[in-house]
């Protein structure tokens, strides 16, 4: 119960430091994030001063046993995450999908999968002769911590550890933190550099965040519903039906996991590398609620699962999640890897950085800066960081790029960023090597760029008469 109230005051000091600190505000930094680093610092400190006076100690010892059920939380709270993706959320046709994101899922899978290209390149050529201690699976934290955010990175966890290599949690929530601040400084530089040179759609006449709450407030006449009751409270609460859908989209993944470590005993050579039973659980669960919600769209007519609900509970699991992951990272095990970890950010960023100012206008049909940010936010942080800095470029959501990004999530959210792929890639280098991985992100990437530009190569050379 203390480890619970602490974690809830630790949360409601990091929106209170969010929301009065100037620099904090300007930044946009969720308060979980704000939060979890607040507690780690706290941990952190009182764990140095332990041993200098009898008061540090008693107080370190009671920080370290308040802390100690946090470290599970995570690994816990990431298949609920997961879990309410889609649920609530009207799944159109694949067709109108297509139609209306099918650019941005190109632009988005090439952002996607060139950063394990730049990561496990850049481990191949450079990082693994001058920091041979390292594993192989180190190259995945950059993709993992950026495209997968701090949920996937406190969710590999288990990953990490099946494989013999714990301190991969802990370098991924690191690259996941500096993913989310360079997204926000680096995207509002790039927002500013737009503006002058003319390159947004619908260019803003005042501030570029005029009108955005710095401090998350919402004004009282303009509140939101949190969610619509759908059934009657006298038979059921309508939140915890939606915590039952939670609960059989997760099983539903641990059915289908139970499915691939079965199958896996009866082939020799994922047996012999223990590949499938070290997939973890999360895509899974994720799947498990495409398949509740599109039995629940195909034969339930009064559309009992409400979005806002599901939301709802998919926020709280994730800031929670954050606070803890964040706050229990061992600073040991990143001062221990910082100079190539910086080295692997910085790759990363630049990478981003390149596909917005050279792909982007080659590749999106429209207002493709805007398009373009939203992806760089999502990419380097979550999905609410892209929408973000969407907000700030476009706040009427005027241009087709909120409607485009969405859709395109849809597609890219069951492979990448804590997808099918991202479960997959940790335990492959583990098994066949990070050349291997490579080889196949290197063609992954190779084949959405072909259909990015084959087609506009094709009307160039054979233009129609």
């Amino acid at each position: 119960m203390a480890s619970f109230v602490a974690l809830c005051i630790l949360l409601g000091a990091g929106h209170l430091l969010r929301s009065r600190i100037k620099l904090l505000a300007r930044l946009y930094l969720p308060s979980c994030v704000v939060a979890g680093l607040s507690g780690l610092i706290i941990i952190q400190a009182f764990a140095a001063m332990a041993g200098l006076s009898e008061s540090a100690n008693k107080i370190s010892s009671l920080l370290a046993e308040w802390s100690a059920p946090w470290q599970i939380l995570p690994a816990f709270l990431i298949n609920i995450v997961f879990a309410c993706l889609f649920l609530g959320f009207e799944l159109p046709g694949l067709a109108t999908i297509t139609k209306r994101a099918g650019p941005q899922l190109v632009y988005g899978q090439i952002v996607a999968w060139g950063q394990y290209v730049v990561a496990i390149g850049l481990w191949l050529l450079v990082l693994a002769r001058f920091f041979p201690t390292l594993p192989s699976m180190f190259a995945a934290v950059l993709p993992v911590g950026f495209e997968g955010g701090h949920g996937t990175a406190a969710g590999m966890g288990p990953v990490f550890e099946y494989y013999n290599w714990a301190a991969g949690k802990d370098l991924a929530l690191t690259s996941a933190t500096f993913g989310v601040l360079s997204a926000i400084i680096v995207g509002m530089v790039l927002v500013n550099w737009a503006v002058r040179r003319g390159h947004l759609e619908n260019p803003p006449t005042d501030r570029l965040t005029r009108g955005v709450n710095s401090a998350g407030l919402i004004n009282i006449d303009k509140r939101p519903s949190a969610g619509k009751l759908t059934v009657n409270s006298d038979v059921i609460e309508t939140f915890s039906l939606h915590i039952v859908f939670v609960g059989i989209a997760i099983g539903l993944g641990y059915a289908a996991r139970s499915v691939l470590v079965g199958i896996e005993n009866y082939v020799p050579w994922i047996s012999k590398h223990r590949l499938l039973s070290g997939f973890p659980l999360f895509p899974l669960c994720m799947l498990g609620g495409l398949v509740v919600q599109i039995i629940e769209q195909r034969f339930d007519k009064g559309r009992i699962i409400d979005i806002g609900m599901t939301r709802r509970i998919q926020n709280a699991a994730l800031d929670f999640l954050v606070v803890a992951a964040i706050a229990t990272i061992k600073l040991k095990v990143v001062l221990s890897a910082i100079v190539p970890l910086l080295i692997l950010v910085a790759a990363g960023i630049a990478w981003n950085v390149f596909c917005l100012m050279y792909l982007a206008r080659r590749i999106l049909p429209d207002a493709w800066f805007e398009r373009a940010i939203a992806e760089m936010g999502q990419s380097m942080g979550v999905t609410a960081t892209g929408l973000l800095l969407l907000r700030v470029v476009d706040p009427k959501f005027k241009s087709n790029a909120a409607n485009a990004f969405a859709c395109k999530q849809l597609l890219h959210e069951p492979i990448m960023g804590g997808g099918l792929w991202t479960g997959m890639a940790i335990p492959l280098i583990a098994v066949a090597g990070a050349g291997r991985v490579f080889v196949i992100a290197a063609v992954a990437c190779l084949i959405w760029l072909t259909i990015a530009f084959l087609p506009k190569l094709i009307r160039r050379t054979h233009p129609p008469v």
